[in-house]
C-alpha cells in the first residue's frame, strides 16, 4: 500500500480494535516493511494518537488512554454525551442499535481519557431509564470487556449464574455478541465442555480477558443467530389484537416494530394485530408506556396478567393489602 495518507488510516483503525498488535502481523496486514510500520507509528504519536509499544516476544502496539482526547474532532462535551448515549444503548438493547453500540463504546472508552470517564459514570448513575426491555439490564463495562475479548481473539473468564442458581466459572473462546431486542447473548467456545455454548449476558460476572490468544473455529451453521436460535429454549408464539385511541402513527413510534404495525380505524384510532413471543410481564410494560387507552382482545393471557397488574398497582397506591398478606409478599 503505497498511499500513505490511506495507510495510516488503515493503520490506525486496526489499532483501534482493543488489543495489541505485533509489528510483523501490521505489516503483512497493510503489505508494508516492518520499517514503514514504525514510521507509521511515529506520525500518528506526531499527531497526538498514544500509540504505545511493548518489547518481548509477545510485544507490539496498541492505542492507549491519554492526557487527553486524540484529535477524533470531538472536544470534551460531545465524547461525553457520545460515551452517554452508546452506554444508554448498549445496555438496554435498544432495537437496531445495539451491536454498533458496544463495538462504537469499546473503541471510545479504550482512548477516554480518566476526568471524562469519571464524568460519563456519574451522569450515567444520576440518569434513570425508563425503558429497560424485560428487566435483564446490563452494566455496559460488561459488554465492551466481552466485545474486546471477542474482536482481539482472547480467551475470556468469568462466572455464570445458571437458570437454576447454580454458579460455574467459564472459560471461553468468545466469538459473537447477539442482542435479540430484548436480551444480551454470547455465543462462544466453551474450553471445559468442548463445544458451542450461548450464555445471557445479564448472568455473566467478572469477564476478564486472559491474554491468550486463540484461532477462530469454524462456527456451526456459519452464522452466529442461527445458532442462537438453535440452542435457546423455544418461547411459545401468540396473536396479538389490541385496539387503541390513538392515531396509528402515534402508537407506532412507542411500541417495538416486531409487534407489527398499527393500521387507522378511525380519526384518532387504530388497531395492531400480529404475533409476539414476548413475555407477558414485558408486553404490558410497553402497552403501559404507550400513555393511551386501549383494549386487548388477544391474548386471553394479556388480559388476564392486565388485571391481576391493574389491582396490584391500585392496592398499592391506596395503601391496602389483602388479609393475611405479609407486608413486602406478594398476595
Amino acid at each position: 500500500m503505497t498511499d500513505t495518507p490511506a495507510r495510516l488510516l488503515n493503520l490506525l483503525s486496526l489499532l483501534q480494535t482493543p488489543r495489541e498488535w505485533p509489528g510483523s502481523e501490521l505489516a503483512q496486514r497493510l503489505e508494508v516493511s516492518p520499517r514503514t510500520i514504525r514510521r507509521d507509528i511515529e506520525r500518528l504519536r506526531d499527531l497526538g494518537y498514544p500509540v504505545e509499544a511493548s518489547k518481548g516476544a509477545v510485544g507490539g502496539y496498541r492505542l492507549v488512554a491519554g492526557a487527553a482526547m486524540p484529535p477524533l474532532l470531538l472536544d470534551d462535551e460531545e465524547a461525553v454525551a457520545i460515551a452517554v448515549g452508546l452506554r444508554a444503548g448498549a445496555g438496554h438493547a435498544i432495537e437496531g442499535i445495539e451491536e454498533a453500540s458496544v463495538r462504537a463504546l469499546a473503541k471510545l472508552e479504550q482512548v477516554l481519557p480518566s476526568r471524562l470517564r469519571h464524568r460519563v459514570t456519574a451522569l450515567q448513575a444520576a440518569t434513570v431509564p425508563l425503558t429497560r426491555g424485560d428487566g435483564a439490564t446490563i452494566d455496559p463495562r460488561t459488554l465492551t470487556a466481552i466485545a474486546s475479548a471477542a474482536s482481539g481473539q482472547e480467551r475470556l473468564r468469568f462466572g455464570y449464574r445458571a437458570r437454576d442458581g447454580a454458579e460455574t466459572k467459564r472459560l471461553v473462546e468468545p466469538y459473537r455478541l447477539v442482542s435479540t431486542g430484548s436480551r444480551w447473548y454470547l455465543v462462544a467456545y466453551d474450553m471445559a465442555r468442548e463445544d458451542w455454548r450461548t450464555f445471557r449476558v445479564d448472568r455473566v460476572s467478572d469477564p476478564f480477558a486472559t491474554g491468550a490468544r486463540f484461532v477462530p473455529r469454524e462456527l456451526p451453521d456459519g452464522d452466529a443467530a442461527r445458532l442462537l436460535g438453535h440452542t435457546r429454549s423455544p418461547r411459545e408464539e401468540y396473536e396479538v389484537d389490541i385496539a387503541f385511541e390513538a392515531p396509528a402513527d402515534f402508537v407506532a413510534v412507542r411500541l417495538p416494530a416486531a409487534l407489527g404495525k398499527p393500521v387507522p380505524t378511525g380519526e384518532g384510532s387504530c388497531r395492531l394485530r400480529g404475533r409476539s413471543s414476548d413475555t407477558m410481564e414485558w408486553l404490558a410494560l410497553r402497552l403501559a408506556l404507550v400513555r393511551c387507552e386501549f383494549t386487548v382482545a388477544a391474548p386471553e393471557r394479556l388480559v388476564v396478567h392486565l388485571d391481576e397488574l391493574g389491582a396490584r398497582l391500585t392496592r398499592s397506591a391506596r395503601g391496602d393489602r389483602p388479609e393475611g398478606s405479609p407486608a413486602g409478599t406478594a398476595p
